[in-house]
């Protein structure tokens, strides 16, 4: 135990077995819903669901473990949503690939991460980033999440033409055991009692049970499903060919984009940033990332990256790789007790959701809101992100205005040449990113 503690370095993170592995449980207790939704989502693709699922059960294991174990950070790593969606609904169904090509597109983004981190070119561009929009990431993200728990939770549901989101049935039941949900993690909170966010949403899932809102699981352990049909099946020949090209550019700039903002808005939450605003050691975080994305499409699965969900847990005390390792453990656990995390339905680790965008907009105080050319591009970072339910969006919108602001202010000398870069591949975003 000593030896483990020297490893992460727990002193100096100022932490615990018990409050890691509290913090480990409530990040997987949080995402595991991409267990069942992941597959769900690819279905649509023609990715056969029970493959699918363990493929993406074993994809966040193993870029988790990774995070954990080399980048020893508090992040876990799993399939990204947005990207799945992306592949099944816009390069399969409305462009025609084949999800075998599309996975093989995948491999080669995880090819060129790989690449570009080994030679500490995504760190340099990374470093590149002004202050203000780091903060705006967490932001960003922060509102995102909340938006994500809102819907999960039926507290805000789809509106109509003129108004797209509305409030939900506030007398249905699981409406009504969120909004408790909420009040008891937020009273746990305000006591500082440890585990408030894990403690709210097992209470949430064990009263739904009894209630008979939530169903029991059907069974407690089972076998995975066999990976055979999907491992192995990705097309890197058809990826790389002229006519698949913006696929393999899009697919890159989202997850690269993506990624950066998430570990960075992760770290600042966390108080693991410098006093520069950077991470110190950023490549390994990059590193267990792309070799994630070398390891899902191999399986069947596609981009995977570090996880907002993560803010659950850093909220809960996590500070270090250990907690990394608690959540790719809990992975592998669910192979086999995939119906048991099944069994958290979406209004209780909904609720958690809404709470960590409380400690994630905090950040916002330290943007300069006396410099509109920061203040401009950190606004758009934020609304962007949530207002059209893509963190790549609202982050490529803040990495293109931020050096054209400078530029056309006069001040083009505070623009690193690497933030031209970012801006020229978030450009592309937008001019090869397939609308319909």
């Amino acid at each position: 135990m000593k030896a483990i503690s020297r490893y992460f370095d727990f002193a100096m993170h100022n932490t615990t077995f018990r409050q890691e592995i509290l913090a480990g449980i409530t990040t997987f207790l949080t995402m595991a819903y991409i267990i069942i939704i992941n597959p769900a989502i690819l279905e649509a693709a023609g990715i056969p669901k029970g493959p699918s699922m363990t493929a993406t059960i074993l994809s966040a294991a193993f870029g988790t473990l990774i995070m954990g174990v080399y980048a020893k950070r508090p992040f876990a790593i799993a399939p990204y949503m947005g990207e799945n969606a992306f592949i099944a609904y816009t390069v399969v169904k409305v462009l025609g690939y084949p999800w075998q090509t599309a996975l093989g597109a995948i491999f080669i983004a995880g090819v060129i991460f790989t690449l570009l981190t080994v030679f500490k070119i995504r760190s340099w561009l990374a470093a590149a980033i002004p202050v203000s929009l780091k903060y705006s990431f967490a932001v960003g993200i922060g509102l995102f999440l909340t938006f994500i728990g809102l819907n999960e939770t039926g507290i805000v549901s789809l509106g109509v033409a003129g108004a797209p989101v509305c409030l939900g049935r506030m007398s249905d039941a699981p409406v009504l055991l969120s909004i408790l949900g909420f009040f008891i993690i937020s009273w746990l909170i305000v006591k500082r009692i440890h585990g408030a966010v894990i403690i709210g949403i097992l209470a949430v899932t064990i009263i739904s049970i009894m209630t008979g809102i939530a169903p029991l699981p059907k069974d407690i352990v089972s076998m995975p499903p066999d990976v055979t049909p999907i491992f192995m099946q990705l097309d890197i020949i058809g990826a790389l060919s002229p006519k698949a090209f913006p696929i393999v550019l899009i697919i890159f700039v989202m997850a690269f984009v993506d990624t950066i903002g998430t570990v960075i808005g992760l770290s600042a939450r966390a108080g693991l940033l410098d006093e520069n605003g950077d991470l110190p050691e950023i490549e390994k975080p990059m590193m267990a990332d792309a070799l994630a994305n070398l390891f899902a499409p191999v399986f069947g699965t596609t981009t995977t990256g570090a996880y907002i969900e993560s803010a659950t847990g850093i909220e809960e005390g996590g500070r270090t790789g250990f907690t990394a390792l608690v959540v790719a453990a809990l992975f592998l656990f669910a192979l086999f007790f995939a119906p048991l995390a099944a069994a958290v339905p979406a209004h209780a680790y909904g609720t958690a959701l809404i709470v960590i965008g409380i400690f994630m907009i905090a950040p916002i105080a330290k943007i300069d809101f006396g410099d509109y050319t920061e203040l401009i591009p950190a606004f758009l970072t934020i609304v962007l992100i949530s207002f059209t339910y893509n963190i790549g969006v609202g982050m490529t919108a803040g990495l293109i205005s931020y050096p054209l602001l400078k530029t056309i202010t006069g001040r083009h000398k505070e623009v690193p040449y690497a933030l031209w870069l970012l801006a020229a591949m978030s450009l592309s975003f937008y001019i090869f990113y397939p609308y319909r």
